[in-house]
């Protein structure tokens, strides 16, 4: 191919590949697609031979004047109006400065002007001299000094304005203290003064002395010969030697009090700033002497009675699903996996000292059990639900069905007879429904639609309309039957599904879920009042029973744990024996997967009946 015409212009001299620095264009910065073969340079009104190359307008111009051909390629090219607008390519080079631009722009703005460049220029001038120089350096000198105290400045402001902050919070922690100690003041006066009436009237009271006075520990005295006595800490007491049970009372209660010592201050400080309590109502200060009275009330428990729900020794699963007293507490029914519904006589079982009881009844059902209630009002009356979706009616006494309700499509957790209403009883399925049922008619009289699974369902004890009931959805309903279509409230707070809902009282409810807590529940408000801890339960029904002040709960360490109310850990654990069937009596103890899968409170007394999933069942009194 011949080379370019000596009459062509001459290409620009290139000596130094430039560098883009942000601000000028060079080399670099175009498109090689977009560069004229004549001149190097972006092109400019982009023109388009007929043998297909684009120049610059003013380039091939030129060109042409001088020779008729193509500086590309050589072709023949007769005149000047043989070269056409290339449109496209211009558009595509005007979008390609635009986005140059754009970078130019965002490059300057995140490192502004480019004054290193600026800088570099000037320094580098050659008119300047020594004292131009000299001169420079001393306004570089103070103009860091000044920045660097205005850094200083700005540090020194924040770290202030900081430790004002934190002595703000700490003179209102100092003046809470004060608070606190002052109200501590006052209540240790009204105990004083409390202590002095008593002793007045009974001296005995003032054997009693404190574990701390004028700073020396009572709690563990030694004797003359050497024995330690018992005390705050759980060592021996004076009434190892006196042998009076007051003493020994006032020991366990020191105790437990020393255990428990960071929870109740918690309960005393919260009870104290409530507001003042309304006429005729106790004032923080009572409540709170009650609370602690409750709390070191009960030190252990004490078995009174162990009966068996398994139906023989070959049986390896009894599990306990539900344990409930009658409306006179002169029987108890257990029902479980084994189909049956034994019920016994609590006096009975309590005074026989032999290794067997025998139920008084037993009734047999065509499915497993879930739940057993009793009626409030007939003496006799059950009602059971089943993994059928059933909910039968029981004689108890005769041992016969009196009715069948059948509309449940899956599996029924839950049923609950109305303490106010001796006809009205509720069911909650798997099949997210809450079904409500009267003793005399064959079907449900309402429904109530859940969005999971329903678990459990319960009246409020001192109301005929109000019910609520938990569900897979981790959550607790609160409903008013007479507007079924929305709850009064829900209760969200647990982290997986609500196993058990019992009323403590017609405005507080328990809740207890597979997340391993217990959640104490206020009817008017949604957030939960109190958690409570230290039981495990991940994936199974591990029974839920409440007295009012005391709740209890099954655990899958196979343990029953006791809680009160106003504190957040368990007062007392009672652990079942690791008890094998035949086939598995070489199996090991830390293999087992025995929990404790039902509960029940006595009403009116310190008696609790559990269960296990190995069909064990105990009656333990709290001591």
């Amino acid at each position: 191919m011949a080379g370019r015409s000596s009459n062509q212009p001459r290409r620009r001299k290139r000596t130094q590949p430039p560098v883009y620095c942000g601000v000028d264009g060079t080399y670099e910065d175009k498109d090689s697609d977009f560069v004229c073969p004549i001149c190097f340079d972006t092109i400019e009104e982009a023109h388009m031979t007929r043998c297909g190359h684009t120049f610059c307008y003013k380039c091939i111009k030129q060109s042409l004047e001088q020779a008729n051909r193509c500086p590309k390629c050589n072709f023949v090219v007769e005149s000047a109006e043989d070269i056409f607008p290339n449109f496209t390519l211009n558009e595509l080079i005007m979008k390609s400065r635009e986005k140059l631009n754009d970078k130019r722009i965002r490059v300057e703005q995140q490192n502004g002007p480019s004054h290193n460049s600026e800088m570099k220029q000037l320094i580098l001038e050659d008119n300047l001299d020594l004292s131009h120089v000299n001169q420079m350096l001393e306004l570089l000198v103070a103009k860091k000094q000044q920045l660097e105290a205005d850094s200083r400045a700005v540090q020194m402001q924040i770290l202030k304005d900081f430790l004002q902050q934190v002595r703000v919070k700490k003179k209102e922690q100092l003046d809470r203290l004060k608070e606190e100690v002052n109200q501590i003041e006052d209540d240790i006066d009204r105990v004083e003064t409390v202590q002095r009436e008593h002793c007045g009237k009974f001296p005995v009271c003032n054997n009693i002395q404190s574990p701390m006075v004028n700073g020396l520990d009572r709690t563990s005295p030694s004797t003359s010969d050497g024995s330690s006595q018992d005390g705050f800490n759980g060592s021996k007491s004076v009434s190892t030697q006196t042998g009076k049970p007051w003493l020994q009372t006032m020991a366990a209660r020191r105790k437990k009090v020393s255990q428990h010592f960071e929870d109740l201050e918690q309960c005393y400080l919260t009870t104290r700033k409530e507001g003042p309590a309304e006429e005729g109502q106790p004032d923080g200060f009572e409540r709170f002497t009650e609370s602690l009275s409750k709390f070191t009330r009960f030190s252990n428990f004490r078995p009174l009675a162990t009966l068996s729900y398994a139906s023989d020794i070959y049986n390896g699963s009894s599990i306990v699903s539900s344990i409930e007293f009658d409306r006179d507490c002169d029987y108890f029914a257990i029902a479980g996996v084994t189909k049956k519904i034994k019920v016994f006589e609590y006096d009975t079982v309590i005074k026989d000292a032999v290794d067997i009881h025998y139920p008084a009844n037993e009734m047999v059902c065509n499915s497993k059990i879930s739940c057993v209630t009793w009626s409030a009002y007939h003496k006799g009356l059950l009602a059971s639900s089943d993994y059928e979706g059933t909910v039968t009616l029981w004689d108890a006494f005769t041992g016969t069905k009196s009715r069948l309700f059948q509309e449940h499509e899956k599996r029924c957790w839950s049923v609950d007879f109305n303490r106010m209403d001796p006809k009205l009883l509720a069911s909650g399925s798997d099949d997210a429904k809450v079904k409500l049922w009267s003793s005399n008619t064959e079907h449900s009289v309402a429904c109530l639609e859940a969005k999971a699974n329903v678990c459990c369902v319960k009246f409020n004890p001192e109301s005929r309309y109000h019910l609520s009931f938990g569900s897979a959805d981790h959550c607790v309903h609160y409903y008013d039957l007479r507007n079924p279509k929305q709850p009064l409230m829900v209760f969200r707070g647990h982290r997986k599904a609500v196993s058990y809902v019992k009323f403590v009282n017609a405005e507080e409810m328990v809740s207890a879920s597979t997340d391993s807590q217990l959640k104490l529940w206020h009817m008017s408000r949604p957030n939960c009042v109190r958690t409570f801890k230290g039981h495990a339960n991940e994936k199974n029904f591990v029974g839920l029973a409440t007295d009012g002040d005391y709740i209890a709960c099954g655990s899958e360490n196979n343990s029953l744990y006791v809680f009160y109310k106003g504190l957040t850990k368990h007062l007392l654990a009672y652990k079942f024996d690791t008890v094998r069937s035949v086939l598995e009596k070489d199996k090991k103890e830390e293999d087992a997967n025995e929990f404790v899968s039902a509960v029940a409170w006595r009403p009116g007394s310190n008696v609790v009946v559990a269960a296990n999933s190995q069909g064990t069942v105990k009656v333990l009194e709290l001591v």
